[in-house]
């Protein structure tokens, strides 16, 4: 069992290299679960995700599963699933529609069920979110475009998958540089940091870079308060 984190982006080009380790993780012809949370509109989210998952790979079957603002995700849903894709908009919103079915949604990843979570499933994802914050005792860290509305950093328990914490959109929005400071506040032990259009997918303790962007690793190193980022591009392997 495998875990795929992507940083963001809609690029149909890259979904072969992004989604494609995912969906074929899942097996032939298989039915996804795609969770997309916090996000109105209409159709028009879902159908542009089921594009980009059969540009990946055309067999597979999208089963969108839209949870408005405010609503909560129903795990009955992964009944008759394959497969569970974790996307959405701002990522209190995404943690806010799973908070109260987090044990039980990790149990059917951890009982086989692949897991890709996009952007704000990526954050989630980990054992400890970071959904949004600017701030760090009133000192901006990041820019203010990843705040997601709020002011203070703000991290909440996730799906506990993979230790430590997950920024989607790093190079996009700058959000390297908040997991640098969670880490040396000592808010989680580790974390790494996504590009769009970028797969990290996580299997036990090793992880293998994909797609067109990087992926930095934040860990803390041996003296106190010491922080050591990594940069790993498509391709590259590194312990998680």
């Amino acid at each position: 069992m495998s875990i795929h984190l992507i940083g963001g982006g809609r690029n149909e080009e890259a979904s072969a290299e992004v989604y494609g380790p995912f969906l074929r993780e899942a097996g032939t012809a298989p039915a996804v679960a795609c969770l997309v949370l916090g996000e109105g509109g209409g159709t028009e989210p879902t159908d542009r995700l089921a594009a980009v998952l059969r540009a990946a790979v055309p067999s597979c079957r999208p089963v969108p599963v839209p949870v408005p603002p405010d609503g909560a995700f129903d795990p009955a849903v992964l009944a008759g699933a394959d497969a569970l894709l974790v996307r959405g908009g701002p990522a209190a919103v995404c943690h806010d529609a799973l908070a109260g079915v987090l044990d039980t949604v990790a149990l059917h990843v951890l009982r086989g069920m692949p897991y890709a979570g996009v952007s704000a499933g990526a954050a989630v994802a980990a054992e400890h979110a970071i959904v949004g914050g600017r701030l760090s005792d009133g000192v901006p860290v990041c820019p203010p475009g990843a705040a997601e509305g709020l002011e203070e950093i703000d991290v909440r328990p996730g799906l506990g998958l993979l230790p430590g914490a997950v920024e989607p959109r790093a190079a996009q929005r700058g959000t390297l540089s908040r997991l640098v400071e969670v880490v040396a506040r000592g808010r989680a032990g580790r974390g790494v940091a996504l590009d769009e259009d970028t797969l990290l997918t996580v299997d036990g303790d090793r992880a293998r870079v994909s797609g067109r962007g990087r992926v930095h690793t934040v860990r803390t190193g041996n003296a106190t308060g010491d922080v050591v980022v990594r940069a790993y591009g498509a391709g590259e392997e590194f312990t998680i």
